[in-house]
């Protein structure tokens, strides 16, 4: 599958098997094959992967907000193999559900320590 990284990929909507919202591509990650030709193995998601694509002033403080909500900074994106699109349209989509993936670092740490003090929050979907 062919696709120029910055119209058909970096900043769509990923969509998980569901039709739910899972994120948004802010990075890709590359992997070399044997042939030593290039080839996007992960699309990358979450504040600390677009900061670093942005870079600047701007993108160190994206970065800088999402290491402060982490117990270990620095904050990783979530990586999703490139294996589980099944189609690139509007929207990057996966062939699996959303809860199969890793939880973003940041939103991670804002249910545990926010949304879940919240009551009734055990009671809300998500």
């Amino acid at each position: 599958m062919r696709v120029q990284l910055g119209r058909q990929l970096l900043d769509r909507q990923i969509v998980d098997s569901a039709g739910r919202l899972v994120g948004k591509v802010d990075d890709v990650e590359f992997a070399v094959d044997d042939g030593g030709y290039p080839y996007v193995a992960f699309l990358l998601s979450g504040q600390g992967a677009l900061g670093q694509r942005i870079g600047g002033r701007i993108g160190r403080l994206l970065v800088a907000v999402a290491d402060r909500f982490t117990e270990d900074p620095p904050t990783p994106p979530v990586r999703i193999p490139i294996t589980l699109v099944t189609r690139m349209d509007s929207a990057v989509r996966l062939r699996c559900r959303g809860e199969e993936l890793p939880r973003p670092p940041v939103e991670a740490w804002l249910r545990r320590h926010l949304i879940d003090r919240i009551p009734g929050a055990d009671r809300a979907s998500g």
